[in-house]
């Protein structure tokens, strides 16, 4: 297994050994279930009497643990154990921080099956999403620290002023915030909080995690990591708890400096807003979903874009900001695409996310699966549209939050063009042209990914036109999924993202600190 290197491109064939350790991990992790967890601290583990039960989206008769849940106290407590920890942490020299980064990456590494398997059981995920995401927040780790040693810690010597009589030496010096608190979201609660953190601790800035209430785990696993990692207390802390209290007492404090958060596209612009309208602006990067869509002109090899087009849209049951959305296929070829989405979609492996045959598991929550019913029914009563597709529910799909795959055609101006769905359901639509299907795919709120199945000497077209972050061209391994840090930056365009920077990019971690010059007179 040595020279094979896990990303969500190469997760369709792993070698034979990781699905034999990930079963050794999952055992493991079984026999350790329904234990007390509290929240992260000032560097310790600290119970509550507020706490959530967390049970297995796949089979909720399984008890995962109990959980402890945080008030605005806690917000308090957290805020200013990491104000306390932040000058020294500041001062710390870059390539101290990058060490500790990369110690905490090792972390994760050894530890990845276990805490996979964790990932799957808290969130509802295949055996390969799961260690998928672990293995990206080394991969975050990683490349931060490199490119904190490639721009020399972000410290750059300019030119003298040119003075006759006087020496002047300049500088360009970026330097942490202070306080920067990360909101992370229940689909990626390891990654989409790992990487925040990474970004915020290597460039000098403490951390207050948010964790989602329906994934309470996955950011504990991250503490652990960096205690064992050896990063002081107070530098990193992580709470649990809801958005509308916790979040909010966190996003309004006077003391934090910064704010990452990914999620929804209405709260990302009100954390947005309220961070413009501070007494002084405050950094919001804000990632807030997409409506992904994806082009099939009359010239595309059809096989090559429903093996992609099912992939990105029914993997982790089309629980990705990035799960491909929409399709609009040039009507000349639709019949013959909807027809091998059909054959694709009845061959899915539907169940019990933890077993090695299975491709999707259950959406992670009730809301969702109520979600996904009422876009069915939506569907099902809707002048011109109709169920083209579905795929099979296990047997036991009662004891879960499972929703069957649905590929639906509708009228172009039906409103589930237009709604973020975060189901496993994608509309396809049939077009006069690639004119045409580029109109309709950049008529959207959001810009987050995009794909397109067609011609070589189409691809330019495509990628002149389209509004969006991240682009994939005639790609069977999804039409709009699979970014890896250092081989794919992941960031949206309009709805989709505050900054227009993308995460892993070249252009990232500057967001994270703010810009000195400095000029000093010698004597």
């Amino acid at each position: 297994m040595s020279d094979f290197k896990l990303t969500y491109s190469t997760m369709f064939a792993p070698p034979r050994e990781l699905h034999e350790r990930f079963d050794a991990a999952l055992a493991r992790v079984r026999g350790q279930l329904g234990q007390d967890h509290g929240l992260f601290i000032d560097g310790a583990f600290v119970p509550r009497a507020e706490h959530i039960e967390k049970y297995n989206p796949a089979d909720t008769r399984e008890r995962l643990g109990r959980f402890a849940q945080a008030s605005v106290t806690d917000v308090e407590l957290a805020v200013a154990a990491a104000r306390r920890a932040w000058p020294a942490w500041r001062r710390t020299p870059w390539q101290e921080r990058v060490a500790l980064l990369r110690r905490a990456a090792r972390l994760v590494d050894e530890r990845l099956y276990d805490m996979a398997a964790i990932v799957s059981l808290e969130v509802g995920k295949t055996r390969m999403e799961a260690l998928g995401e672990v293995a990206e927040v080394s991969a975050f780790f990683d490349i931060y620290a490199q490119q904190m040693e490639e721009n020399n810690g972000y410290d750059h010597k300019l030119p003298d002023d040119p003075l006759p009589h006087l020496v002047s030496h300049n500088r360009s010096v970026m330097k942490p915030y202070g306080v920067w608190a990360v909101i992370a979201p229940f689909n990626y609660p390891f990654a989409l909080a790992g990487g925040p953190t990474a970004a915020a601790l290597v460039t000098g800035n403490t951390v207050v995690l948010k964790g989602s209430v329906e994934t309470p785990w996955s950011g504990l696993l991250l503490a652990q990591c960096l205690k064992d990692a050896g990063v002081p207390d107070g530098v990193f802390n992580a709470l649990v708890g809801d958005g509308a209290n916790v979040g909010e007492a966190l996003m309004r404090h006077d003391h934090i400096g910064g704010i990452t958060f990914t999620g929804s596209y209405a709260v990302g612009m009100h954390i947005l807003r309220t961070q413009a309208a501070r007494a002084y602006p405050r950094p919001c990067i804000a990632e807030m979903g997409g409506k992904n869509a994806a082009i099939v002109t009359a010239r595309a090899d059809l096989d090559v874009a429903a093996q992609g087009i099912v992939r990105s849209a029914f993997g982790m049951s089309g629980q990705k900001c990035s799960a491909l959305s929409r399709v609009y296929v040039d009507r000349r070829v639709a019949d013959a695409l909807i027809e091998k989405l059909q054959a694709a979609v009845a061959k899915l492996a539907i169940g019990n996310p933890q077993l090695e045959a299975t491709y999707t598991g259950p959406v992670a929550t009730p809301a969702a699966q109520a979600r996904h019913a009422e876009c069915r029914a939506l569907l099902e009563h809707s002048d011109g549209a109709r169920i083209v597709a579905s795929g099979p529910l296990p047997p036991d799909a009662a004891r879960g939050f499972y929703c069957e795959p649905v590929i639906a055609e509708a009228p172009l101006n039906h409103p589930l063009w237009q709604r973020e769905m975060f189901a496993p359901l994608v509309m396809i639509g049939r077009v006069d042209n690639a004119e045409h299907a580029m109109a309709e795919a950049n008529a959207s709120t959001f810009g987050l990914t995009a794909g397109f199945f067609g011609a070589e000497d189409e691809v330019d077209w495509f990628l002149d036109h389209i509004e969006a972050g991240v682009t994939y061209v005639n790609r069977p391994l999804g039409a709009t999924t699979g970014a890896w840090p250092g081989y794919q930056p992941f960031g949206g365009w309009k709805g989709s993202g505050s900054t227009g920077k993308a995460l892993a990019s070249f252009h990232y971690l500057p967001q994270y600190m703010r810009e000195q010059s400095q000029t000093r007179i010698l004597g």
